[in-house]
């Protein structure tokens, strides 16, 4: 089970790399079949994940998948397959958002994982990194959603690259100011 997540989440990492191949190399048809598979491997993973709260996000994200993919094999425009990035920022930030109305905050339940006996500093701390992370996935969504109508070459170096690396950049950041807000 670990094995299939950890095989679904690297190769959906790599979904921005694999469109720009695919359409490059291989054309939609071949390439929808692949990622129809790798979508079912998303939806698998996340129905056998028994904890965590992103559990059912795996099989949202990978429903959505299939779902663009289809559209663009059906209507053979790979324009479809461009919204994916934009409709995982979209699930997430809903999700992120949700759990603000909700006693624990989406960073709290994962925060949970690692400390179950989170002191009050702590929730305070997390519900503040949960809307840290919404106001990214609303940018790093509508960026990917401009990069939908620029260049496949921009798509794929944005949704490829730079919003991965803009998303470590934010989690090296909130990483150190959590050690230095423990140690205070």
């Amino acid at each position: 089970m670990r094995l299939l997540t950890v095989l679904a989440g690297l190769l959906l990492l790599a979904y921005p790399l694999a469109v720009y191949a695919g359409l490059s190399n291989f054309g939609i048809a071949p390439l929808a079949l692949v990622l129809v598979i790798l979508f079912g491997f998303r939806i698998a993973s996340g129905h056998l994940a028994n904890r965590g709260p992103l559990k059912h996000l795996a099989v949202v994200t990978g429903a959505i998948g299939i779902v663009l993919v289809s559209l663009g094999y059906l209507f053979r425009q790979h324009d479809w397959l461009l919204f994916y990035p934009v409709a995982v920022n979209s699930v997430m930030l809903t999700a992120f958002a949700y759990s603000l109305t909700q006693s624990q905050s989406m960073i709290e339940r994962l925060a949970r994982l690692q400390d179950p006996d989170l002191p009050p500093s702590g929730v305070r701390y997390t519900r503040n990194v949960t809307k840290i992370w919404c106001v990214f996935f609303l940018v790093n969504g509508s960026i990917a959603l401009a990069t939908c109508f620029m260049p496949l070459t921009s798509w794929t170096l944005y949704n490829g690259l730079l919003s991965y690396v803009a998303a470590g950049v934010l989690f090296g950041i909130e990483f150190v100011v959590r050690k230095r807000v423990q140690t205070s």
